[in-house]
């Protein structure tokens, strides 16, 4: 009897240590969605915090990439992580700006200098002051900056080597007053074109030229009648990684450092990634595209671009203002 009272207890104790283990392996799942198709930006970026996130926990998180808006549309995910519904969703910066105006600095004309004060920004304190001050404001933890995407600008008039070549260039721009602004304060002539009208707009010279991401130039094949393109890397679009609330409370304060470490590697990782891939997309647009490029020295246009930033931070208020002055001093 007493050997079968042993045998109970022994079986007993590993059945618990089975099932305790159990629920420490991959027994929480974390669905994170985007609204493009899993070969896109998103999807890249997707996969990499996801091997990133499995190793870092040793398995103990199960990443869930959901595309295609399965479990959200970009428009209302934020608020869906509000809500507790959605556990984690990559999503465009303006398309935050409903939820948080703040992430409307983004968008403003060389808000980052060049790359290496982008890194400064978003890697460093100021950053930091971002996802704790997005967090405070709505509940949604910002995990990470992804990767930037620059404009660049073409037109078929000229090469620009200076901020005076701009002159009397009649740009389409967006129907977005920070563009137009922006266009105007480098001395084009703006013209606001629905994206519709652009194409034909180009080709027939209606306008003289405008400003895409560096892919989009190539694959619409403007280089065909822009010859010439310019870097002027304006504007930066982002695409966050962000969390609920509701599901970085069920980590472990490990846990919840191992999701933060492999969204934070993953952004570096796919940041490099992209500065990659837009470099050789301009060298085939300036050899097979037959485009000529030009690198203007960017001081007078930053120094413009300083007017809009004012100006707009002006019209937002006292944080906002407060957060571009943060930026601006991370360039110095």
């Amino acid at each position: 009897m007493k050997n079968f009272g042993l045998k109970s207890v022994t079986t007993s104790l590993i059945a618990l240590a089975v099932s305790a283990s159990g629920a420490l392996a991959a027994d929480l799942t974390m669905n994170v969605g985007f609204g493009a198709p899993e070969e896109s930006l998103y999807g890249r970026f997707g996969k990499i915090f996801e091997a990133k996130a499995e190793e870092y926990t040793g398995g103990s998180i199960d990443v869930k990439l959901r595309c295609c808006n399965q479990i959200s549309s970009e428009d209302e995910a934020f608020k869906a992580m509000q809500l507790g519904t959605v556990d984690g969703f990559f999503i465009t910066g303006n398309n935050v700006s409903p939820h948080w105006p703040l992430m409307d600095v983004t968008v403003l004309p060389y808000v980052f200098q060049n790359g290496e004060h982008l890194q400064r920004v978003v890697d460093g304190p100021v950053g930091d002051f971002m996802k704790q001050k997005l967090q405070a404001d709505t509940s949604v933890h910002l995990l990470s900056f992804g990767p930037a995407l620059y404009r660049d600008f073409y037109n078929s008039v000229r090469p620009v080597n200076t901020m005076a070549d701009m002159q009397g260039l009649k740009i389409r721009v967006p129907k977005n007053e920070v563009m137009l602004a922006t266009f105007a304060a480098f001395g084009a002539n703006p013209v606001p074109l629905a994206w519709s009208e652009t194409p034909t707009a180009l080709q027939t010279g209606t306008v003289d030229g405008g400003d895409n991401g560096t892919s989009f130039i190539k694959d619409m094949k403007f280089y065909e009648f822009e010859p010439h393109l310019v870097i002027l890397e304006h504007f930066v679009a982002m695409a966050p990684l962000f969390a609920s609330d509701a599901f970085m409370k069920k980590l472990s304060d490990e846990q919840r450092e191992q999701i933060q470490r492999a969204a934070t590697d993953a952004g570096i990782e796919m940041r490099a990634q992209v500065l990659t891939e837009t470099e050789e997309v301009r060298t085939w647009l300036a050899n097979e595209g037959g485009m000529k490029m030009t690198r203007p020295d960017l001081t007078d246009f930053i120094t413009a671009a300083k007017t809009v930033q004012d100006e707009f931070a002006a019209k937002r208020g006292a944080d906002f203002v407060d957060l571009v002055q943060q930026i601006q001093a991370a360039a110095e």
